[in-house]
């Protein structure tokens, strides 16, 4: 296999992971027409089943077994590791998803954990397919196309007033999402720092320029 061929096939098992990591978009749009509440036990569940798989894989020889021979080609090198038992991207998403109900606003949540999803994606396959530049531990292109695709998401998701200083927080969320989804990179999972870095960035502007403002969406579940 030359190196070209190698090149090819990771970045077609990366792209099939960020399609799969798409499918996580369901998380904001379900919990838009659901409860907090709902949300919080549907992702406690998804949670505890995700470390039970976690558990599994690490301890049980034939578990693991069934599980690599299923999904073992989505999975990166680390989170294979037996000895350092990494927990995989998707348990990570199913706890950021959880912890981001609890924490924030239903407003926040949704463009905060749809920015994780639309824009992680976007910066992953650009940044490996064009990345040429370096910038802090990625590339610069990864990061731009991170940075463009969030503030798309920020001018879609819903808003309490829309008002323009709404958009621009989210603005400079997404820029510092784009720097915590860079420097994540070999130290921490970014499905966790990106999301809490882009909602904690949104609700201290909430506090600080609209102390007053309840952060409730109209007409749809609480």
């Amino acid at each position: 296999m030359t190196q070209t061929d190698h090149g090819t096939i990771q970045y077609r098992d990366e792209f099939i992971r960020k399609m799969i990591h798409l499918c996580s978009l369901s998380f904001p749009i379900i919990y838009y027409f659901i409860s907090r509440h709902d949300a919080i036990l549907i992702l406690s569940g998804l949670t505890l089943f995700s470390f039970f798989v976690e558990l599994l894989r690490y301890f049980s020889k034939k578990g693991g077994e069934i599980i690599y021979h299923a999904v073992g080609f989505l999975m990166r090198e680390h989170e294979m590791d037996s000895k350092k038992k990494n927990l995989s991207g998707a348990t990570y998403v199913f706890i950021s998803a959880l912890l981001s109900v609890i924490i924030f606003p239903k407003v926040i949540f949704i463009s905060a954990f749809s920015i994780l999803i639309i824009s992680d994606t976007f910066a992953a396959l650009i940044g490996r397919r064009f990345g040429k530049h370096q910038f802090l531990a990625k590339s610069l292109e990864g990061t731009l196309a991170f940075f463009v695709s969030a503030v798309v998401v920020v001018f879609i998701t819903p808003k309490i007033l829309y008002v323009p200083a709404e958009y621009l927080f989210g603005i400079v969320a997404a820029a510092l999402g784009a720097i915590a989804e860079n420097i994540s990179y070999g130290w921490a999972d970014d499905n966790m720092t990106i999301p809490l870095t882009v909602g904690g960035v949104i609700w201290i502007c909430y506090l600080i320029f609209y102390p007053n403002l309840p952060l409730v969406l109209l007409n749809v579940p609480q």
